[in-house]
């Protein structure tokens, strides 16, 4: 019956093979934005990398142990995922509570931390400059916005965004406006994502305590030599 020995090791089996080739997938994603210059970020990329391979050496860890049905291997499982799950909860948890407000300036500081080359490749994309309006810069000096020299010129997104204007402090916008929309729509992914992987974790801390505490049916007791009742 489900619930049982068997169903409990199957369903155990299903769900490290599916954090597999999740961490597979992980890899997968991390390697093709490399590769193909997607995220050009080093941390990020390694990060996504780092994650990846975690979730597969702890899934081969659930694999082993619910295969052999190897108690000190399903303890350490159940402990190590149990603490994935209060760290991943609670960051997923801050993400979904995290407001306009914040997320722009959690974004601004990612902003001013990430390398100079990753804004000017922001900035072309979104034809903006800077990421608010007390960070735009611009060599004009007829620009009527504040210089931060910690930014990348804004040049030449400037030529694009005024080729048809002849307004002389025509100028492209900021960066924050324009990544709101993106800012709020990653959080709320990280999130649900978050949440929704997490109670997946649950799932196999339950199901990990159960099929250890279970007798496999197959397995036959010891016997004494010699009967009970044999006479001397």
């Amino acid at each position: 019956m489900c619930g049982g020995f068997t169903c409990s090791k199957n369903a155990l089996i299903a769900l490290n093979i599916l954090y597999v080739m999740i961490g597979f997938l992980l890899i997968g994603v991390g390697v093709y934005a490399r590769a193909a210059s997607v995220v050009t970020n080093l941390p990020i990329v390694g990060g996504i990398l780092a994650c990846g391979v975690i979730l597969i050496c702890i899934s081969m860890l659930g694999l082993a142990g619910a295969v052999k049905h190897h108690q000190v291997m399903l303890f350490f499982y159940m402990i190590i995922l149990f603490m994935l799950f209060l760290i991943q909860f609670s960051i997923a948890s801050s993400c979904l509570a995290v407001n306009a407000e914040q997320q722009q300036q959690f974004a601004e500081q990612g902003w001013k931390t990430v390398p100079k080359n990753l804004r000017e490749q922001v900035q072309e994309k979104f034809l903006c400059c800077g990421f608010n309006a007390t960070t735009t810069t611009s060599n004009n000096n007829n620009n009527v916005n504040i210089v931060n020299t910690n930014e990348p010129s804004c040049d030449i997104v400037n030529k694009q965004c005024c080729v048809d204007s002849q307004d002389p402090l025509c100028h492209c916008g900021p960066c924050g406006p324009l990544l709101e929309d993106k800012i709020d729509y990653a959080f709320k992914l990280c999130g649900g994502l978050g949440i929704f992987f997490s109670f997946t974790e649950v799932l196999a801390v339950f199901l990990a305590r159960r099929y250890r505490n279970q007798h496999d049916p197959c397995y036959l007791p010891a016997r004494a030599v010699f009967p009970h009742n044999y006479q001397y």
